[in-house]
């Protein structure tokens, strides 16, 4: 804890208040006593807007306060906005979080990371692809981020541990709630090898549907591109895109996702659901064929650091 206090937990609890309004409290306000002694029409004031709701600033204290406790106990760390730690690309969003909670080693903020999404329900070409492009990025030293999801997010995470780069997890649940739970030993070995699991939600929170849209925001700040591997056109993915669209980040299309099912037999055709990418693709996104083509893209050569 800084100087702050519990100022930026308590910011993070305020009901009502949107992404912008919290951060400017943020901004506003240089500890814990400054919020406390601030009543509800000083808020208002601050926010431009009235409050619908009831105004209890001592209970928010103590859900962060208890936030805290619990952070403490399951060795949970959190950056806030206001800390040169915190990721500088998600800095600069419309709607960064007031803070990140996480377990891990904050990635290296020298470094660019690359986000690669999509389906929960692959075809195993598309799986493969995604570790292939992750471990190939790896290798030369980038680290790939994802939401630890099913299918193309797992193969992401999996194909960055292989190619010997810290892997980076952005949750819709709080990080101690990992989902799936299917997932908790790829969680664990991302943790081994060096990477973080970051959440804006509190410890104890579960995944709520509301929260992965949300969190994907994050996942695209949080990067300098975003890689879509094949998904349908209503999915976290697409949401994912439109979000880097929306904050000027490269966007790619795999090859796999990108062009129609010829190659795959019916049965995997009828099972895998492409016309999100395909759609992305016929709207000018770059196709992407192997990791060396974001490297290309970026006009660098990165090698991995001893």
């Amino acid at each position: 804890m800084t100087d702050r206090g519990l100022l930026d937990l308590i910011i993070a609890r305020l009901p009502e208040l949107s992404f912008r309004e919290k951060l400017q409290l943020c901004e506003t306000l240089g500890g814990e006593g400054d919020l406390i002694r601030k009543s509800r029409p000083d808020i208002e004031a601050l926010i431009g807007h009235k409050l619908s709701g009831f105004w209890d600033i001592d209970s928010m204290r103590q859900l962060a306060e208890n936030d805290a406790k619990t952070a403490a106990l399951r060795q949970i760390r959190w950056v806030p906005w206001s800390s040169p730690e915190y990721p500088p690309l998600l800095r600069e969003i419309y709607d960064p979080p007031v803070l990140l909670f996480y377990r891990g080693k904050l990635p290296n903020p020298e470094k660019p990371l690359v986000a690669i999404v999509g389906t929960r329900k692959p075809s195993a070409h598309a799986a493969m692809q995604a570790f292939d492009i992750a471990k190939g990025l790896a290798a030369c030293g980038i680290s790939v981020v994802s939401g630890l999801a099913l299918g193309i997010d797992a193969m992401a995470h999996r194909g960055t541990i292989e190619g010997g780069a810290a892997s980076v997890a952005v949750l819709g649940s709080g990080v101690d709630a990992l989902y799936p739970s299917s997932n908790r030993t790829l969680a664990r070995r991302l943790l081994d090898t060096g990477g973080v699991i970051f959440s804006e939600y509190p410890p104890g929170t579960g995944p709520r549907k509301w929260n992965f849209p949300a969190r994907n925001r994050i996942i695209s700040g949080i990067a300098r591109g975003v890689l879509i591997v094949e998904a349908p056109q209503k999915s976290g993915a697409l949401i994912t895109a439109r979000f880097a669209l929306d904050q000027n980040r490269d966007l790619w299309v795999a090859s796999t996702g990108s062009t129609a099912s010829s190659g795959l037999s019916q049965v995997n055709a009828a099972l895998c659901d492409r016309r999100g990418t395909i759609k992305l693709a016929q709207d000018g996104a770059v196709i992407i064929h192997r990791a060396s083509d974001i490297l290309g893209a970026w006009n660098i050569n990165v090698t991995k650091e001893d």
